[in-house]
């Protein structure tokens, strides 16, 4: 979020918690993207906020959390003083979570690893209906299309993404490896590390396909510590990341700050990974 949409954001988290009887004199931003983290003091909660045009998105990241709570899986709890819900103080949707403390300490690639193994685990124990990774590689697909939805994207880089978008679906798609409920985005931005161990936030993302498709968005060590993982499929599959994250910063109404910055680094990124895998050669 610009500046004065976080202040505005983060008005609406002190506004809504203290309606609900949490006592709120303080308030930090801890993280700021397309939605901000805000760690409300003295009560010590984690407030995510976000504009309300994605209130289902907010309820399908707090189911997630509920069904995963029953499991051994490492995430992010939601706050139990108030119920688990979505609440809207437009043009913002609210949802409120247990703070961590963060711990001064790198996560190892092995914890790394370990911890991704167990939330995998937890997430085979959950049933849901989510989308598949094909699916938001469809959305994807429908912006680069759309130039209306995408005004800025050059053509030869219109065309980049699109290519390595659809190639590389079919090729992940067709790969004929198993599938399972899936975090969705579990780089390091969405690991906290605390005293607790390593936790995952950011549920809002889970999606259905194989694991390497979540094994691309860790750090490339992490992979050689998961046992059973594809290491070509991940090239893969990071090249596909890649390719969705740069078109979500060409996209109009993108969030990210310094997303001028990261419209760069993202193509750079993309055409870095599609020659890693081969496809440059396809």
């Amino acid at each position: 979020m610009e500046a004065w949409e976080a202040r505005r954001a983060t008005e609406a988290a002190v506004s809504t918690s203290s309606a609900l009887g949490l006592q709120v004199d303080d308030a930090v931003v801890v993280h700021n993207s397309d939605r901000i983290a805000v760690h409300l003091i003295p009560c010590d909660v984690l407030a995510r906020v976000g504009s309300s045009a994605h209130q289902a998105d907010a309820q399908f990241e707090l189911e997630v959390a509920r069904r995963l709570a029953v499991t051994d899986g490492p995430v992010g709890e939601l706050e139990p003083r108030v119920a688990p819900r979505a609440y809207i103080q437009d043009p913002f949707v609210i949802t409120l979570w247990t703070y961590y403390e963060p711990v001064e300490s790198d996560i190892r690639p092995a914890d790394y690893a370990d911890a991704l193994g167990r939330l995998h685990a937890g997430l085979r124990q959950i049933e849901l209906e989510t989308p598949h990774f094909t699916d938001r590689v469809a959305i994807a697909q429908k912006e680069i299309a759309d130039q209306e939805q995408t005004p800025a994207l050059p053509r030869a880089d219109r065309e980049l993404l699109s290519n390595t978008l659809s190639r590389l679906s079919t090729a992940i798609s067709g790969a004929g490896v198993g599938e399972q409920l899936l975090h969705g985005e579990p780089h390091p931005g969405n690991l906290l590390s605390t005293s607790r161990g390593p936790v995952f936030v950011d549920l809002g993302t889970c999606c259905r396909g194989p694991i390497e498709f979540d094994l691309a968005h860790a750090p490339e060590v992490v992979a050689e510590h998961y046992p059973g993982a594809d290491q070509d499929l991940i090239h893969q599959c990071r090249a596909l990341m890649w390719a969705l994250f740069a078109t979500w910063r060409w996209r109009r109404d993108d969030q990210l700050p310094n997303r001028r910055y990261w419209r760069v680094e993202g193509l750079i990124k993309v055409r870095a990974a599609v020659a890693r895998c081969g496809l440059d050669r396809v």
